[in-house]
C-alpha cells in the first residue's frame, strides 16, 4: 500500500452492535449490483451461524445515521432474515475520497464487482483528486491497471449504454465485455470514416446484432475478428471496398465478421504471418550446432521433408533457388 492510499484510510473507533434499522447503504459504494444467486448462499450461511465478520461503518455528521462502508451484503440479508442486531466494527467519517479508497482496499482481494458500477465510482475518484494516471489510480484503489483501463473505456460510453450494465436484473444486463470488445473498433481510423455514423449510432447499431438471435454478432470476441478484417483492409490498401463492406456489415443485422474479409488482403496478412514464421526458422538453423544434433534423425528428414516443399512452392512461384 503507498503512502497516498495509507493517508486516505478510514481511522477504526471501535467494535459494537446496531439494530439493522439504524443502518443505510453506502452513496459510493462502487458494488451497486447485488445478484440472487450469491446472496441466496450467503443468506443460508447467515442463517446457519450467523454474522462472523462485522459490518465496517462511519457515523455521518450531517445526520448521525450509520452507512455501511463493507457488509452491504450482510445487511440485506440479514433483513431478510429478521435478524435485528449486527455487529459493526466502526471507523471515523471519512471524506468523499477516504470513503471510495478504503471501500477499493477492503474488496480488492474478494470477488470482482460488476466493472460499470466500479467504473462510476473511479469517476467520481478521478474528479476529486483531478487524477487520470492508469498507474496512479492502480495504487490508490488496489484495481489492476488493466481494470482501470477498462474502467476508463466504459465510461466513454453515453450514459444509456452505461444504464444497460447497470440493469438488476441479470438476464437483462449488457454485460461490461460487449462493450470493451466494441470500444477498439469504434475508435479505429477506418470506422471513423464512414459517412453518417456517430459512435453511438454505430453502438446502437452493433448492440442490435449481438442481441438480435439472428444476428451476425453472435460472442463478443466477433469483434476482434472485425478489428482484424480492418488492419488487413488498411495495410493492403482496400480502404475504400473497406468501406463499402463495413456499411454492409452495419446495417444488415444477419452479417458477420467475415463479411469483411477481402481475400487480397487475407493472403496479404497470411503471408505477413508466414514470412514472420519463417524469418524464425531461418534464425534457428542459422544458429544450429550441426554437429550436436547429427543423430536426430527425424529432424533432419524434417529438414529434408520442408527442402522439398520450398523448393517446390519456389518453382511454382517461378523463383529459383541459389544453390
Amino acid at each position: 500500500m503507498t503512502k497516498r492510499s495509507e493517508s486516505l484510510a478510514a481511522e477504526p473507533v471501535g467494535i459494537k452492535t446496531l439494530r439493522t434499522d439504524q443502518l443505510q447503504p453506502n452513496p459510493f459504494n462502487p458494488r451497486m449490483l447485488f445478484d440472487k444467486a450469491p446472496m441466496k448462499t450467503l443468506q443460508e450461511s447467515i442463517e446457519r451461524v450467523g454474522i462472523l465478520v462485522p459490518l465496517t461503518v462511519y457515523q455521518r455528521g450531517s445526520d448521525g445515521k450509520f452507512i455501511i462502508l463493507d457488509g452491504q451484503r450482510r445487511w440485506i440479508c440479514a433483513q431478510e432474515l429478521g435478524v435485528t442486531i449486527v455487529p459493526v466494527n466502526q471507523v471515523a467519517e471519512p471524506s468523499t475520497v477516504q470513503n471510495i479508497v478504503t471501500m477499493f482496499q477492503i474488496h480488492k482481494l474478494r470477488e470482482d464487482w460488476e466493472l460499470m458500477p466500479t467504473a462510476l465510482k473511479l469517476d467520481v475518484l478521478m474528479q476529486e483528486l483531478k487524477e487520470t494516471s492508469e498507474r496512479k489510480l492502480a495504487e490508490l484503489t488496489g484495481l489492476d491497471i488493466a481494470v482501470v483501463t477498462r474502467c476508463k473505456k466504459l465510461l466513454s460510453y453515453p450514459k444509456e449504454y452505461q444504464e444497460l450494465m447497470l440493469d438488476p436484473d441479470p438476464d437483462k444486463r449488457v454485460k461490461a465485455d460487449f462493450f470493451i470488445e466494441l470500444y477498439p473498433v469504434l475508435h479505429d481510423r477506418a470506422v471513423t470514416k464512414l459517412p453518417g455514423y456517430s459512435r453511438a449510432s454505430l453502438t446502437k447499431k452493433m448492440l442490435g446484432k449481438y442481441q438480435d438471435p439472428a444476428g451476425g454478432i453472435r460472442a463478443v470476441t466477433d469483434f476482434r475478428k472485425v478489428k482484424q478484417h480492418i488492419a488487413n483492409a488498411n495495410r493492403a490498401g482496400k480502404l475504400p471496398t473497406l468501406l463499402k463492406k463495413l456499411g454492409e456489415f452495419i446495417e444488415e443485422v444477419e452479417l458477420a465478421p467475415d463479411h469483411l474479409i477481402i481475400p487480397a488482403a487475407s493472403v496479404a496478412a497470411q503471408a505477413r504471418s508466414l514470412y514472420g514464421k519463417v524469418q524464425q526458422i531461418d534464425e534457428t538453423l542459422a544458429s544450429l550446432d550441426v554437429e550436436e544434433y547429427l543423430g536426430e534423425e527425424e529432424l533432419w528428414g524434417g529438414l529434408e521433408s520442408l527442402l522439398r516443399t520450398i523448393r517446390r512452392c519456389l518453382a511454382a512461384a517461378g523463383r529459383r533457388v541459389k544453390e
